[in-house]
């Protein structure tokens, strides 16, 4: 039986001290908050790790104000916000706690600059073909002026069918215009986008289709696949021999297709994730 699976055992003391007999602050800590919350909720650790999937001795030290567990500052406010949530209060006033006593909110992971250079990167443009059938119907307007001028009425006519014969060359550059904005429409992740991944191998698509997510990537050797954020509308696919290792930021905005097949799994917003996936998947490693 894991600590705390009986709500009453953990309530706070009615004359408002703690065990040693010392006064608690008239604002309780970040744990604190969320131990009553929970207990107020007639919760237990137990019930609340299984609702959150997030450990329970994880839960035991972050009501116990002990957040080095968790992994980092973004895996800490992820937990934060999970639990609040668990136990029905509202992370929001937790999360700025948190912040006052660690220094102020995160930054955000300096992984723009990746997709910042997809943008900027210089689109390759055909011809100019308006420039030039421009021009050339400058040249021949001046050349039928010219002999017009020169020549009288006699040249007025062979100037016209010059004319009438320049038009239309100048305007077949015109053609390949169509080409040029032809673009192939972008689907939706679905089942097909990797169908036709190889059975010999793991194969994992990582999309962003409810908001944006930090994500890491990790092959069977420990080596980096991706460490960035994954903006809404993106998507990453990774592939390996044996074993792709993942830890998704807010799991609740991705979605996964692993070998082909979609991951059915009701990911909770802002929730942290630590997922592997082999080759027999999609069930989790």
């Amino acid at each position: 039986m894991s600590i705390g699976n009986s709500p009453e055992d953990e309530r706070p003391f009615e004359d408002g001290r703690s065990s040693d007999g010392h006064e608690e602050e008239a604002r309780p800590s970040v744990g604190r908050a969320l131990q009553q919350a929970r207990i107020a909720a007639g919760l237990t650790v137990d019930d609340v790790s299984s609702a959150t999937r997030v450990r329970i001795a994880i839960v035991h030290a972050i009501e116990a104000d002990d957040f080095t567990p968790c992994g980092g500052d973004v895996y800490a406010r992820g937990h934060i916000r999970t639990l609040a949530k668990a136990v029905h209060t509202d992370p929001a006033p937790l999360l700025a706690r948190y912040d006052d006593d660690h220094g102020g909110r995160p930054a955000p992971t300096p992984a723009a600059p990746l997709f910042e250079a997809e943008r900027i990167r210089p689109e390759r443009r055909g011809p100019n073909w308006t420039a030039a059938m421009v021009a050339a119907i400058v040249a021949v307007v001046g050349f039928v002026g010219f002999t017009a001028f020169k020549g009288g009425d006699s040249d007025s006519d062979a100037a016209s069918q010059v004319t009438q014969g320049a038009s239309p060359s100048a305007s077949k550059p015109a053609a390949p215009k169509p080409s040029t904005t032809t673009a192939t429409p972008k689907s939706d992740p679905s089942d097909s986008a990797i169908a036709a991944a190889p059975q010999d191998k793991v194969t994992v698509q990582v999309s962003a289709v409810d908001g944006r997510s930090w994500i890491s990537a990790k092959d069977h050797n420990g080596r980096m696949l991706f460490d960035g954020l994954l903006k809404k509308g993106e998507s990453k696919t990774f592939q390996d021999s044996s074993k792709v290792n993942l830890i998704l930021g807010d799991a609740g905005a991705i979605q996964l297709y692993v070998n082909g097949k979609k991951i059915e799994d009701d990911f909770q917003p802002g929730a942290v994730e630590r997922l592997t996936y082999t080759k027999g998947d999609p069930e989790v490693g």
